[in-house]
């Protein structure tokens, strides 16, 4: 179980937050084999701690653990996909239309969307997909529940990893941060209806080309075998 957003964090707790955001960030791909031996020597911990980080993980869907293969990334299937972008919609669009308009939260979302057009102008589409992740956790600051901010931080993590699955980053994220620059003017503006409603035709939009692109690869896949 996830422990209590107010109670002290065990070892496996810390090092399982800190794999969820290295997913976040993108440093782990979907399908990638993570080695034990390496990997409890670079986070300097006991392997059996490691195996209790894994069993988290798994849990949670980030890991899989394959009988004599051992353990990798996890790959979003499509079931997954339609879930978690249910979920989004209920979430964040509800954070974002019953907010309060000075939240400190407000900050965050507009740091978020600064750094994704610097990162756009250098070029840097992983960074654009990091600090959209930022974007879409500040909007469920907005709500004010450290519950809701756990369970959405690992929705994020599932999420880093279906966009994982597509080579072409810049056509994943691009069109969405114009998107994410007016959700976040209407909301500096007090149109917090307006905000709502934008993010909602954006998540459905999102949804829609992430499941097409899917389908094209399963598809492509199958006619290689």
């Amino acid at each position: 179980m996830t422990c209590p957003p107010d109670a002290p964090l065990s070892l496996s707790d810390r090092i399982a937050e800190q794999m969820r955001q290295k997913i976040v960030q993108g440093e782990f791909a979907p399908g990638q084999r993570l080695s034990e031996a390496a990997l409890s020597e670079h986070l300097q911990i006991s392997r059996n701690t490691l195996r209790e980080v894994f069993r988290l993980l798994t849990k949670e869907g980030l890991l899989q653990h394959e009988p004599n293969r051992g353990v990798s990334v996890a790959v979003p299937g499509i079931a997954s996909i339609i879930d978690i972008y249910r979920v989004r919609r209920l979430i964040e669009c509800q954070a974002l239309a019953q907010a309060y308009p000075r939240h400190p939260a407000k900050k965050h979302l507009r740091h978020a969307v600064d750094t994704a057009l610097r990162c756009r102008e250098a070029g840097d589409w992983q960074g654009v997909g990091t600090a959209n992740m930022e974007f879409h956790m500040a909007i469920v600051e907005l709500a004010d529940s450290e519950r809701l901010n756990v369970m959405f931080s690992h929705i994020l993590a599932e999420l880093r990893l279906a966009f994982g699955l597509l080579n072409d980053l810049e056509f994943l994220h691009a069109p969405y941060l114009d998107m994410n620059v007016k959700i976040v003017e209407l909301f500096e503006t007090g149109k917090l209806p307006e905000a709502s409603s934008e993010l909602h035709e954006y998540l459905v939009h999102s949804e829609r080309i992430l499941l097409g692109v899917y389908a094209r690869r399963l598809s492509d896949a199958g006619q290689l075998r």
